[in-house]
């Protein structure tokens, strides 16, 4: 009968461990769809990758590992020389050393800056606000017509003529008074 602290027939010291090697024997079984013995070469990198990766930590990868050792140690291609050791992390004292990741050595985390991004942000929409309003402003009072003051400039405009025509009315009128023109 198994426990949460159980996974692939090992009994882990937490559960967090069992789950570890659970997901570990996930990642086994996909490479061994994905892995082609006919190429050593490629069974060389895959293992030296995982090796300097530390990909494998519980004794589920850990054997998965040594399985792919034994295979490379067999090839004729492959010297031995070629083949990195199986890392591992424990003190056979019952203490376990610390863990580390090359992988997360090498991807730090960007330093957080202090973001100004709010006060500008807010400085630049009361300008665009400001700037809105101007334009509005010029719109209003400018003598072209336009969508905002269309009907008082026309108005303006005909009245304009309006009196125009009605002084040179009667203008034309006087001069026919004098020249005695009849209509």
């Amino acid at each position: 009968m198994g426990t949460n602290r159980e996974a692939e027939g090992f009994s882990f010291y937490t559960e967090k461990d069992a789950a570890l090697a659970a997901q570990e024997q996930k990642k086994v079984e996909y490479l061994e769809e994905r892995m082609n013995y006919n190429n050593p070469a490629g069974v060389l990198k895959i293992y030296s990758r995982a090796v300097q990766e530390r990909i494998f930590q519980t004794p589920v990868g850990i054997i998965y590992l040594k399985k792919l050792q034994q295979y490379l140690k067999e090839q004729p291609g492959i010297l031995p020389e070629e083949i990195p050791p199986i890392p591992l992390f424990v003190n056979f004292d019952g203490e376990i050393r610390e863990r580390t990741n090359p992988a997360k050595k090498r991807i730090k985390p960007a330093a957080k800056k202090k973001s100004n991004a709010l006060p500008i942000s807010i400085l630049l929409n009361i300008g665009l606000i400001i700037a809105v309003i101007a334009m509005f402003v010029i719109t209003l009072n400018s003598s072209q017509p336009n969508i905002l003051n269309y009907k008082k400039n026309l108005e303006n405009q005909y009245a304009t003529w309006e009196q125009e025509l009605t002084e040179r009315e009667a203008v034309v009128r006087e001069k026919e008074l004098e020249l005695k023109i009849q209509r």
